[in-house]
């Protein structure tokens, strides 16, 4: 069963639900606004400081947990289905993980749809990652993380790497993953009495935002279940088991296997979508982060 203090996220994304239901025409700002109230679901990590930097022509900010290493980094990509939220919501659930796994992590403040539609996105991403490249970051001491929306673009980024033949990071972690654009999932079936926000509908509204005029819902850059996983470095999945989304990281998850990929599955009973930004509040988060943590943590070189 999941915990009082978990609970607290269903209730706030019925809230949301219940709000845009209510009111079908919401505009963006407005549906931006009530999207950034999941911020207050991650407590604030202690001994961390933040800084604001630009990376790769972007907005960034650098999570720094008190003596941890410095040369290793991940890449962290924010959720908010590519319209909304940024580094600044979460990078509460980000330093979480950084102070969790001994590292940094650097939040990318990457262009948002509709107004910059796909592959604005994954540019950004791209180039934050050559960044840390050319500032001397070994890429075997990069992770690429992110949730929803972050964690389809942190396949994507790597996935798009592979592409121009260039270094690959130590890992990818992509926690409650949105990678379908076609909202084909058997779980927006099977999980519709139990997700309190994510519907078939829903998605494909978002995606049509996301894709814009030009983009095709079976790019495997946009939709990395179309993609060939042969190649990647090893791969985290988390996802709760009552989302919607849940088919994403599991049909991931088989794809990549099927390709050779060393792939992780975290399926967390009761949970709903992106459950671990609960960071620090709930003990399913810190579980699922801890669990990250212990994975990544040898992928980058750290001891323990």
């Amino acid at each position: 069963m999941p915990s009082p203090r978990s609970d607290a996220l269903r209730v706030t994304l019925r809230s949301m639900a219940d709000r845009m239901h209510a009111n079908p025409g919401m505009d963006l700002p407005t549906l931006r606004d009530m999207m950034d109230e999941l911020q207050a679901q991650s407590a604030e990590p202690t001994a961390v400081t933040y800084e604001e930097v630009e990376t790769g022509g972007r907005p960034a900010l650098w999570c720094n947990p008190l003596d941890s290493a410095t040369d290793r980094v991940i890449l962290y990509l924010h959720g908010g289905a590519f319209v909304a939220n940024s580094k600044d919501t979460h990078r509460k659930v980000a330093a979480h993980l950084a102070k969790a796994t001994g590292c940094r992590a650097l939040v990318l403040d990457y262009r948002l749809a509709p107004e910059n539609p796909f592959p604005a996105q994954l540019d950004d991403s791209v180039a934050a990652y050559r960044q840390l490249l050319h500032v001397g970051v070994e890429p075997g001491h990069i992770a690429v993380a992110g949730d929803s929306a972050g964690g389809g673009l942190a396949t994507s980024t790597v996935l798009k790497l592979r592409e121009d033949r260039a270094a690959l990071p130590a890992g990818i972690v992509a926690i409650s993953p949105w990678y379908d654009m076609e909202a084909k999932g058997e779980t927006f079936d099977t999980n519709a009495a139990h997700d309190a926000f994510t519907t078939r509908p829903t998605t494909l509204a978002l995606a049509a935002m996301f894709l814009g005029r030009n983009g095709s819902a079976i790019d495997p850059l946009a939709n990395p279940l179309y993609a060939d996983a042969t190649g990647l470095p090893p791969v985290y999945l988390a996802c709760g088991g009552y989302e919607a989304l849940r088919a994403d990281a599991e049909r991931f998850a088989s794809l990549a296997a099927d390709a050779g990929v060393d792939v992780t599955l975290e399926v967390s009973d009761g949970m709903q979508h992106i459950y671990p930004l609960m960071a620090g509040r709930a003990p399913e988060a810190d579980l699922t982060i801890a669990n990250i943590a212990r994975w990544l943590r040898p992928k980058l070189g750290l001891s323990g």
